[in-house]
């Protein structure tokens, strides 16, 4: 069965309230909340992690995914220690989104090394090696090109295998995804559906090449959506119209192949929020989505 989430705007401006959306989209019944990461810039914002502690404690049982978190922040030992910290906390509910770091303005800005798309990949596994490694074993070392760790230990180990999710479009990110990741995130405006059956297939491959069961790997998508209104001028960037045809282009995103549609709402967000838990994801479930 499908499941649901939505993206957590973490604004800080005071005009919405990032908890009581979480609060909201747990009591209607969503499977997740997400929140992205771009901890630089202007605009009032609250840091990822710290956001996501906070709508932790004030749930009980909403899954929590970082959307994703880009890895030049924080080093990846540090990350490994923060996500089974918190996932103990909540009672295993964290999924660790991770990215290579998109905004290059945003790292230089942190302090954090800008590379190019190929060490960003290269950097990417480098650090899924170490988030893992520092969780299934103490001491830990890595010597690698972008990252190191030596004889790094964390305590206690994660109790339960913390899923991680790449968000990643390329070829060489995509084979990376199949071989090593359990779930894959990418984003509608940057890969639409028209184009996305062919990238889901090179991860599905990529994952049978490692010995891995494709089937064993989540395929999230972050669809931008609208409930009410005309349709969108441009079907292939936003699922919008009324709730049954918003039902039937989100289920038409599930014959593709994805397993979790994570929701990018449009509008007064409290109000989108409400309709599509109310108007749209029982019609999905109820059909199978």
């Amino acid at each position: 069965m499908t499941r649901f989430g939505v993206s957590i705007v973490p604004s800080a401006s005071g005009r919405t309230d990032p908890v009581a959306e979480a609060r909201l989209a747990e009591d209607l019944g969503l499977d997740l909340v997400s929140i992205w990461d771009h901890p630089m810039g202007v605009r009032p914002s609250f840091e990822t992690w710290t956001l996501l502690t906070w709508i932790a404690a004030r749930t009980e049982r909403i899954g929590m995914a970082t959307n994703v978190l880009g890895l030049p922040f924080r080093l990846p030992a540090m990350t490994a220690k923060m996500a089974e910290t918190l996932d103990r906390l909540s009672g295993g509910r964290v999924i660790l989104g991770l990215g290579g770091g998109g905004n290059d303005g945003e790292i230089a800005g942190a302090g954090g090394p800008v590379r190019t798309p190929a060490e960003k990949i290269d950097a990417l596994e480098e650090g899924l090696q170490i988030v893992r490694g520092v969780w299934a074993r103490s001491p830990f070392s890595l010597e690698g090109r972008h990252y190191r760790t030596e004889e790094a230990a964390i305590s206690p180990k994660p109790a339960r295998p913390i899923p991680i999710w790449l968000g990643t479009y390329g070829p060489r990110a995509l084979e990376l995804t199949g071989r090593l990741a359990d779930g894959w995130i990418p984003s509608m405006p940057y890969l639409p559906p028209r184009a996305a059956r062919a990238r889901l297939e090179v991860v599905r491959a990529a994952a049978d090449r490692a010995g891995r069961d494709p089937d064993a790997i989540e395929y999230a998508y972050n669809v931008g959506v609208r409930v009410g209104g005309p349709p969108p001028d441009d079907p292939e960037g936003q699922v919008a119209g009324e709730p049954e045809e918003v039902v039937e282009r989100l289920l038409e995103l599930t014959e593709l192949g994805f397993t979790v549609l994570n929701l990018w709402l449009g509008g007064r967000r409290d109000e989108q929020l409400q309709r599509f838990g109310t108007e749209v994801m029982p019609a999905l479930r109820g059909l199978g989505g």
